[in-house]
């Protein structure tokens, strides 16, 4: 074997314990179909002398009824394990292989190229520190190049190796893989994957695999294998932010209680101060307990038992950090996440987050976008299938502590769970981003109005302005199906009041979409909070004197009753434009801008179904009522309560 030693004959032990120390690089290869990965890794273990002889004659034979390389000897048959992926000549699963040098261990992953598995590359890539990408020098870069690049940028993964492969089906051609290089480089330019180098290589026939090819003269870089000894790896640990989440407390007996779980970062000594999340308790590192002893230090990725001076509330989902360096703490966080599941992740559905040791109750309150790995473009979307990667808000049911997972892998990742079939149906980052979702900005503004802040007082008077105006503030709310005729009753009566010498302004929800809320997607939590904006206008508009009338779908009880609340009962006046639904969708198969509208979900059978009021203080059947008709009962209406002087 290639990291053959004289202490293999002389002293096992002193060998083992070489072996032991040796720095692990755990690496996967990924690319487009038949871009030659698990002939390459194959290839890696046949010239690194690390197949046993058993191995490569069960290998050797099935060469002869599975192979594709037309010889005695298919290298990719040394990771496609399974039957069906060598029936295939595909890869399926997602297959692990062990070597080692004199200089380094491996550990690497051999993970499918066909669309359909990227759930398995991702998992794959998760844990790696370094990814070979494959091309095929006669395709070029590919789709799945493209989207492979895409998840190594999005898991953290630093260090990409860009195998071209095949080259010798090209004849070696130093401008094709020159040409391959500008076209990945230009792609890869809005990534971040900083550390990038090009291998020009054939994995069938080994060149510049694990020994110097002489059919490259023209390339001067080192081989693969040199590559992988060689890349500098221990910079990218986080040793600096101290993340200790607690998986178990070890209390075999009355004397001993201590902390047990892998640390995700970061450096402990004994003496140190730590604190608990989310207690806040804090305490001293008494001793770092292993099964070899206590430690003078321990450090990412160890798993010691960590025992404090004094007795502090701490259990599993807990986690230990330094007092001067904490993550957040919050219930709510936004991230991108690539779904696993052939059921598609859908807005307002409940799952289980699982972040470190932590569980927790959560939902998917809004889907920012999907994004196109193709184009690297973001699409408006509802919903996320199989194998599709989004950015998402994440709202929980309680606190927890969590960083970054550009500064944190351990503590910036987080798996969706699936609370019916307990399966894991996504794989999540937390992005490094202030939250700003329609829930949170509402859940903001409600805490802001419980505290004592004083609201600033205007200098006129209410009464001053009925006085001044001739008329009392209120706000009327037309409410009914896409096609009702509510801008039509509502531009009728501003027309009305504007000719009768009174003030009076109109929020449409079209127009609103279009500036108020042009900020705003179609999701169920945007809906709402373009309500909501339009609810805040509303009120500052009666709060200077003037009459409100707002034309929104408003579909459920619940959004009118948030505007209702918003505004004042005092203030507030519901009127249902009830008309037939049939009548409706005629009406509104003839406006222009129908298509473009997500109202036209609002009815009944549709995603969100209109809920009719059952106590509008007006009703009007705007499919017997004119809009003058419609217009004068509304002006009654007004008239009639004493709010038009």
């Amino acid at each position: 074997m290639s990291h053959q030693s004289e202490l293999i004959a002389s002293d096992i032990l002193g060998y083992l314990k070489q072996h032991e120390n040796k720095e692990l690089l755990r690496l996967l290869t990924c690319g487009s179909v038949d871009d030659g990965k698990s002939t390459l890794i194959g290839r890696l273990l046949y010239d690194s002398k690390m197949v046993y002889e058993d191995q490569l004659a069960a290998v050797k034979s099935a060469s002869s009824k599975y192979g594709t390389t037309g010889t005695d000897f298919d290298p990719a048959l040394l990771t496609d394990g399974l039957r069906e992926e060598r029936e295939q000549g595909i890869t399926i699963d997602v297959a692990y292989r062990y070597f080692s040098t004199t200089k380094r261990k491996f550990i690497i992953a051999d993970t499918p190229g066909h669309e359909q598995y990227t759930r398995n590359m991702a998992t794959g890539a998760s844990t790696c520190d370094l990814a070979i990408i494959l091309i095929d020098a006669r395709h070029g870069v590919q789709v799945q190049t493209r989207r492979h690049s895409f998840i190594a940028s999005l898991l953290g993964i630093k260090h990409v190796v860009v195998a071209i492969n095949k080259m010798d089906l090209v004849d070696f051609s130093e401008a094709r893989y020159e040409q391959i290089k500008a076209d990945y480089t230009e792609f890869t330019g809005k990534l971040e994957l900083p550390d990038i180098q090009f291998v020009p290589l054939s994995a069938l026939n080994g060149d510049n695999v694990v020994n110097a090819s002489e059919h490259t003269p023209w390339y001067h870089g080192g081989t693969l294998m040199h590559i992988l000894e060689n890349v500098h790896i221990a910079s990218d640990r986080n040793l600096v932010d101290f993340r200790f989440p607690v998986q178990y407390v070890n209390r075999p007996d009355l004397n001993f209680r201590g902390f047990s779980g892998t640390i995700a970062s970061g450096t402990v000594r004994p003496g140190d101060e730590v604190m608990a999340l989310p207690s806040r308790k804090k305490a001293i590192v008494k001793r770092i307990v292993t099964m070899d002893g206590d430690l003078d230090e321990a450090y990412a990725p160890l798993a010691p038992t960590i025992v404090l001076d004094r007795e502090i509330d701490v259990s599993r989902g807990d986690m230990l950090v330094q007092p001067n360096n904490v993550p957040k703490v919050a219930q709510a966080f936004e991230a991108m996440v690539v779904w696993m599941s052939e059921d598609p992740l859908t807005a307002g559905k409940q799952y289980t987050i699982k972040q470190t040791t932590t569980n927790a109750t959560g939902v998917v309150s809004d889907l920012r976008y999907r994004m196109d790995v193709n184009t690297m473009h973001r699409q408006d979307a509802d919903k996320l299938e199989l194998n599709e990667i989004g950015r998402i808000v994440v709202e929980l049911s309680r606190p927890m502590a969590f960083d970054p997972y550009t500064r944190n892998r351990g503590t910036g990742s987080f798996i969706v769970i699936d609370k019916l079939t307990n399966n894991t149906v996504g794989a999540g980052m937390i992005l490094d981003r202030e939250l700003d979702s329609a829930s949170s900005r509402r859940r903001e503004i409600a805490e802001k109005r419980g505290t004592e802040i004083k609201i600033h007082e205007s200098l006129v008077g209410a009464d001053e302005r009925a006085t001044r105006l001739g008329q009392q503030p209120v706000t009327v709310w037309l409410t009914g199906l896409t096609g009702s005729g509510k801008s039509a009753v509502a531009y009728g009566l501003e027309r009305r009041l504007f000719d009768e010498g009174k003030s009076a302004t109109v929020l449409d929800g079209r127009n609103a979409r279009l500036g108020l809320s042009a900020d705003l997607k179609h999701t169920q939590a945007d809906r709402k909070e373009n309500l909501r904006r339009a609810s805040e206008a509303a009120k500052l508009f009666n709060d200077a004197g003037h009459i409100t009338i707002c034309a929104f779908l408003s579909p459920s009880v619940e959004d009118r009753a948030m505007a209702k609340d918003i505004i004042g009962d005092d203030r507030f006046i519901e009127v249902y434009l009830d008309a037939p639904e049939d009548v409706c969708r005629t009406r509104a198969a003839t406006d222009e801008f129908t298509d473009t509208m997500t109202e036209m979900a609002a009815f009944s059978d549709m995603a969100a179904p209109y809920e009719a009021p059952t106590s509008a203080d007006l009703a009007l059947k705007t499919d017997d009522l004119t809009v003058d008709q419609s217009v004068q009962k509304l002006y009654d209406l007004l008239n009639g309560r004493g709010l038009l002087k």
